[in-house]
């Protein structure tokens, strides 16, 4: 009987034809969840890098130079390319938002469902998460220093002078791990 049902290209109660459309129906619907993810990774990977990427902040700071005079104003400016996590956050970033441009491009244009090009989109996407985590880490750091100190070496906080830059860098860092999620997901799905 069951041989009956296979010569009639009827499998498990659904013809053939019908199995095919439901696999075809279940790409799509991949490629659908494929494609809103990769576009809003690239679009927070985007909004991290130029967040913190046109953060400056500018004030005066009184510095007493000795205790019986009074204190000497200096003029200084918070930007994130003085420190190294923050260079490494935007370089990472951008190097983000630019794989997910191409990534989506080829995620569109792969029509065939070709495996090679879908691992190799995959492994990608496993090293952006690598990537992100590892600048999200950098600048989780460098801001906690700068928000709590470190009395060890004594090193002062100095997200109560730049509490506008501080706060700025916290968004960019949110975005990130936004986007490091996004990208750990596509990869969850792929597999």
């Amino acid at each position: 009987m069951d041989s009956q049902y296979k010569s009639a290209g009827i499998e498990n109660g659904v013809t053939n034809d019908r199995a095919k459309e439901v696999a075809v129906g279940k790409k799509r619907k991949m490629r659908g969840r494929d494609f809103v993810l990769r576009f809003l990774a690239l679009a927070f990977s985007l909004a991290a890098a130029v967040v913190l990427g046109v953060d400056k902040q500018s004030t005066t700071v009184a510095v007493t130079l000795v205790s019986s005079l009074p204190p000497v104003n200096i003029p200084v400016t918070a930007t994130w390319h003085h420190l190294s996590a923050f260079v490494y956050f935007v370089v990472a970033n951008a190097i983000a938002c630019a794989y997910a441009t191409i990534s989506l491009l080829l995620t569109l244009g792969n029509r065939g469902g070709k495996k090679g090009l879908v691992t190799m989109i995959v492994v990608f996407d496993l090293v952006m998460v690598a990537l992100l985590f590892s600048s999200v880490g950098a600048v989780g750091a460098i801001g906690l220093m700068g928000y709590q100190g470190n009395s060890h070496v004594q090193w002062k906080k100095v997200c109560n002078v730049f509490d506008k830059f501080c706060n700025q860098g916290m968004v960019a860092m949110g975005l990130s791990g936004v986007t490091s999620i996004l990208f750990f997901l596509l990869v969850v799905l792929a597999t």
